[in-house]
């Protein structure tokens, strides 16, 4: 009924501290913890046979990337409903069980998220999914409870039922198996960040909901892999974001809105260069190079524009956080 996965690639430090909390909360009749481990070289492997040998093991024999370990351990459960976990999530009591009634009444939803909480600071939301996430009318993905670097606490705002978003973080999103493969997964090409968000968008272009179900919440530590700033973790946002868009668009309508991500970018670049930070600056650069050379991997466009309908698409957030006057009325 329920696979709970959990990637892992040399995390034995996360797996220790974090894994006790799924495995003793995540408990039932046709319920699963799996930890899909993408070719670790540390000292994962032997952890979890000697500490957890209830926890079933998918082991790969090198690090496919968030998108392609996910893949291949989705398609190896026969489970109806699968959750992709983070190895760096604590889950309290009965996490899991809101989202899946949830699921299993609202058969037109492909997938959820739970509310997301700091680890760090559990009174506030966590930046990588908080309440639920949207996205902008030029595709900038934000939060409920989250719009860039800011970050609100969890004061019960966003707790009035649940509610339909963008797209669900993949720190803890539960989807339906069957509308996994049949919008064709995780897009590997992405390799790691913004996939989630880009299956999200073909969930929608097939006529699934995505919902948030405030009922639920885990705590979140966040920046395990590769933290805020960092040049390949810039590198990897503009990019896949960018792919994100000319796939999930039509064409003429993806190439005004790329025209104009193009100028938006270019105000991230000088913002970084105004800081002397020379390395992030290059990552947008090199990001939006790639881009121009993967996007002919994508020949085929929806015939219809989703995007601007999701919830949050009326906003532009670059606006709203850094020009607040222009968006008075």
């Amino acid at each position: 009924m329920l696979s709970v996965i959990i990637l892992n690639w040399n995390g034995e430090k996360l797996l220790k501290k974090f894994l006790p909390s799924v495995v003793a909360n995540t408990n039932g009749p046709d319920v699963e913890v799996i930890v899909a481990d993408n070719g670790s070289t540390d000292d994962s492997l032997k952890l979890l046979c000697e500490e957890f040998p209830n926890v079933k093991l998918i082991a790969f024999d090198e690090n496919y990337g968030f998108s392609g370990g996910y893949n291949r351990a989705v398609n190896e459960v026969k489970s109806k409903f699968i959750v992709l976990l983070n190895s760096d999530v604590e889950t309290p009591p009965g996490w899991w069980q809101p989202l899946l009634s949830f699921m299993q009444k609202h058969p037109e939803v492909g997938a959820c998220q739970p509310k997301i909480r700091s680890f760090l600071r559990k009174d506030m939301f966590e930046y990588a999914g908080a309440a639920g996430g949207l996205l902008d009318r030029y595709g900038y993905p934000y939060c409920r409870g989250r719009l860039f670097d800011r970050v609100e606490y969890d004061l019960c705002q966003y707790d009035t039922g649940p509610a339909d978003i963008a797209w669900a973080s993949g720190a803890a999103l539960m989807v339906r198996r069957d509308a996994y493969l049949k919008v064709g997964g995780l897009d590997e090409l992405f390799f790691a960040h913004m996939e989630e968000i880009d299956l999200c968008c073909r969930l929608h272009n097939f006529g699934y909901r995505v919902c948030v179900v405030p009922e639920a919440h885990v705590f979140h530590l966040g920046g395990a892999t590769l933290n805020q700033g960092n040049p390949k973790k810039t590198y990897l946002n503009f990019r896949n974001n960018l792919l994100l868009l000319h796939k999930n668009l039509p064409k003429e309508i993806g190439k005004k809105v790329l025209f104009k991500r193009r100028l938006m970018d270019s105000l991230a670049f000088l913002m970084y260069v105004a800081k002397f930070d020379f390395q992030n600056a290059k990552a947008i650069v090199r990001a939006h190079g790639d881009f121009r050379k993967m996007r002919k991997n994508y020949p085929e466009y929806p015939d219809s524009d989703v995007l601007s309908s999701l919830p949050g698409a009326e906003r532009c957030i670059v606006i709203d956080r850094y020009l607040p006057f222009l968006s008075r009325k």
